[in-house]
Order: C-alpha cells, then sequence, then structure tokens
C-alpha cells in the first residue's frame, strides 16, 4: 500500500517517486539531489494523482526556468474546441503548464478534458469557477461553495490551484484609505475583496485554510498563492499593500509545509526595471525558498500590443534573480482574449527569457545549445542554425524571403560577411570582396 500522500511526503520519507525520478532526469541531477529540494519545499512537482496524462515538471529556483500560458474561454469567446487547440499547440511550443481561466459555458467538461488529454501541468483559479458552478452571482455565494469549488478541481485532476488567501478584511482599509493608482487588477484578488465587502465576512480562502489544506493533501493539489495585490503599474509597485501580503503568504507557506502540502508563490505585476530582482530576494526570505511564480513582470506601462517583450524584460531579471515560474504574457495583455499568433509570440519571449535566465544562473546544460548555435555560424551551418533556434520556421522563412546572392552569406552583408571573411582568411584563401 502507498504509504505517502504527496510529492513532499514521500520526498520527506525518502521515497522516490515515479515523477521524482522523471524531473531529476529532465534537470540531470540525481535523486539524492533533488529529494531535499522537494522535502524543503524549494522545489515543487505539481502532480495531481487523478492526472493520469501527466508529464512531470520540477519548478525551482535551481531548476531550469518553466513557462505558464493562460488560456481559457469567456463570454465573448467561448470555441472550447478552439481553445483546445490552442493548448496543445502551446504545449508542442514549450509550455510546460496551462492555466484553465475559463469563466463561461461548461468549465468542468473542458477542464476534465484538459486533464485528460493535456501532458502539462494544469493549474486552475476555482473563484472563476464558482460563479459559473453554482450559476448564482457573487453576493449570493457562501464560504462553503468556494471552498467546494476547491475541491471539484482537485477531483477533476488539477495539478496546481491559484487561491487569494492573503488579503483579509485588513486590506479592505487599506485600499480604502491608500494612494495606489489601480487598486487591485488581479481578477481573482478583486472578486474575493468585493465578495468581502458585500458580505460583511472575512476571506474563506485565509478562514478556513486548513480545510483547503486537507483538500489538496487528500489529492497532491499544489497551492499557488495568488498576490491580490500585485502592482497593477508602476507607481504601485512594492508598496506596502504588496509587501504586507507577502508576509501573510510567507505564514500561510509555512502553515502548508506543515501539512505536507506544496505552495509556490506568485508575484507582480508591474514592476521598474531596478525593483524587481530586491522583491525576488524579499520572496526568498520570507517565504523561505517557495518557488516565486511571477507574471511578467512588465517594466513600463505605455506598450500595449507589445507587452509580451516588456514582460520578456522583467521575467528575464525576475528569474536571473530566482524566480522559478514565468505566466507568459502575449501582445494581447490589456486588449483581448489572445489569438493563436498572440499565444505564439508569448511563449517564444518567455521561452527567451526563461532561457537567458538559466544560463545566468548556470543551470546544468543551458548554455550548451548556445554554443552548438555559435560552432554552426561559424561553418555557415545553416541546417544545424535552424535545429538550434527557437523558432526555427521563422527563421527559415525570413531567410528564404530576402535570399543572398551567394548562399554563403546572408542578404544584410553579402560578401562583406565577417565569419565568410575570416574563413577564407584562416585558410589562406583571399577574400574577394567584388
Amino acid at each position: 500500500m502507498r504509504s505517502f500522500t504527496t510529492q513532499m511526503e514521500a520526498a520527506r520519507k525518502g521515497i522516490i517517486t515515479e515523477e521524482l525520478r522523471e524531473v531529476a532526469q529532465k534537470e540531470r541531477m540525481t535523486v539524492e539531489e533533488l529529494m531535499p529540494l522537494v522535502a524543503t519545499g524549494k522545489v515543487v512537482i505539481c502532480a495531481n494523482k487523478n492526472h493520469k496524462c501527466l508529464e512531470p515538471q520540477g519548478i525551482g529556483s535551481m531548476l531550469k526556468t518553466k513557462i505558464n500560458v493562460n488560456l481559457g474561454v469567456s463570454r465573448d469567446c467561448r470555441d472550447y474546441d478552439l481553445e483546445m487547440k490552442k493548448v496543445m499547440a502551446a504545449v508542442k511550443m514549450g509550455a510546460h503548464a496551462i492555466m484553465d481561466l475559463s469563466s463561461h459555458g461548461d468549465t468542468s467538461l473542458f477542464r476534465r478534458r484538459l486533464t485528460a488529454e493535456c501532458p502539462a501541468l494544469i493549474g486552475t483559479v476555482p473563484i472563476y469557477d464558482a460563479v459559473i458552478h453554482y450559476q448564482k452571482d457573487l453576493d449570493q455565494l457562501t464560504a462553503k461553495d468556494l471552498i467546494e469549488v476547491v475541491r471539484l478541481h482537485a477531483e477533476d485532476g488539477v495539478d496546481f490551484i491559484t487561491l487569494h488567501c492573503g488579503i483579509t478584511r485588513k486590506t479592505i482599509e487599506q485600499i480604502k484609505t491608500g494612494n495606489r493608482k489601480m487598486n487591485i487588477v488581479s481578477r481573482g484578488g478583486s472578486l474575493i475583496f468585493a465578495w468581502m465587502c458585500m458580505t460583511g465576512e472575512e476571506n474563506p480562502f485565509y478562514e478556513y485554510y486548513d480545510e483547503i489544506l486537507a483538500i489538496c493533501y487528500e489529492h497532491d493539489v499544489t497551492i499557488s498563492l495568488g498576490d491580490a495585490c500585485r502592482p497593477g503599474c508602476l507607481a504601485d509597485a512594492s508598496d506596502g499593500l504588496q509587501i504586507d501580503e507577502l508576509v501573510r503568504l510567507g505564514e500561510l507557506t509555512k502553515r502548508a509545509w506543515e501539512k505536507n502540502v506544496q505552495i509556490m508563490v506568485e508575484g507582480p505585476g508591474h514592476m521598474p526595471l531596478d525593483q524587481i530582482a530586491a522583491n525576488v530576494k524579499i520572496q526568498q526570505t520570507i517565504c523561505e525558498g517557495a518557488p516565486f511564480y511571477v507574471l511578467g513582470p512588465l517594466v513600463t506601462d505605455i506598450a500595449p500590443g507589445y507587452d509580451h517583450i516588456t514582460a520578456a524584460i522583467g521575467g528575464a531579471i525576475a528569474a536571473a534573480a530566482g524566480a522559478a515560474f514565468l505566466c507568459y504574457v502575449t501582445p494581447a495583455e490589456h486588449l483581448a482574449l489572445p489569438a493563436l499568433d498572440d499565444v505564439k509570440q508569448g511563449i517564444i519571449a518567455a521561452k527567451i527569457a526563461a532561457h537567458a535566465a538559466d544560463i545566468a544562473k548556470g543551470v546544468r546544460g543551458a548554455r550548451e545549445i548556445d554554443d552548438r548555435m555559435a560552432e554552426a555560424r561559424r561553418a555557415l551551418d545553416w541546417e544545424t542554425q535552424w535545429d538550434c533556434a527557437i523558432d526555427p520556421e521563422w527563421a527559415k522563412t525570413i531567410r528564404d524571403s530576402r535570399k543572398p546572392e551567394y548562399e554563403d552569406s546572408c542578404s544584410m552583408c553579402g560578401k562583406f560577411c565577417a565569419i565568410r571573411s575570416m574563413n577564407k582568411a584562416l585558410s589562406g584563401e583571399d577574400v574577394d570582396l567584388l
């Protein structure tokens, strides 16, 4: 009979699970190196027992940086089949996790389809689903309703859930008497805030946290502690409201670990470049090394249509400083539900950020493919360059659309190509330019 319930509990008992062994192999680590990181909460292996087709991944600052893709249907965009195509395309493009943010229609059916067919980690935000599941407006939902939706998602095989446990009734007064430009921009956080305002009750995810831990323990669901007070603009970054919530998330992290429940902690948001690394270090200190999951951060507020770039800049800095998990941002951020091409651009930008950070952190094997690319460029070996490229099809499309006169160059430099000149000079050949 199985003598453990969660990956953390197994690691603490010295039991090597199939998931731990597979993650160790992917990360070029021994199980002996990985196991204490899982046991102490510095690495999570999100692996709900009911997600049968899962290809497990480890998330932690010393591992390869992982990428999450947010998808899901809304009242304005209701095509579940199209959304499923986006999901599978995202996995093919390198996404490690899919967060289903659906807020319309038969969300349960779609969620079960995800855990039946998608090998990536599946995450959800249960409060989004509560109104849809019960067909009740927000102020009609009870605390018990909200907790039962957590149970439903766990039973459906979801690997991690975002819960905004860190805001309390104290936060209501902080918002009302504060001077934030953007107040709360977290969708889940705003719903909990509104629920507390309308009902006069405490945040049920905070008040009944022990009950939630019991559900997550039973199914081995990782809790992603949502940052309801993340800054939604540069002006609100690193303010007292954000840090006050983070301190509470640190306390909740320790309570989860006492129950053998795995935890990630979510972070900003919009943030100036010079504050990002410090925020990561503060989180690592307060939450004792629990994996940090960041949205961006977006380093400027003025780039709608290009926020995949602002997020990649911030994400590279955050991950190099120790963030473990990047939530992609697409060109449609702040504007619309992302189309398939938006998803692709968001994933590519996030992959570049994650890879750059992994090289900076010295993650095992991270730079090998860059060295292969350098050798291929020196040899003007185009096929190997395509093999090394993050997006080979796009690279080939650019080259084919502007073909050079001479195949051993590109149409930018032609015979003036530095690599061509050096190869010829070093081999004793004349360098012909005309």
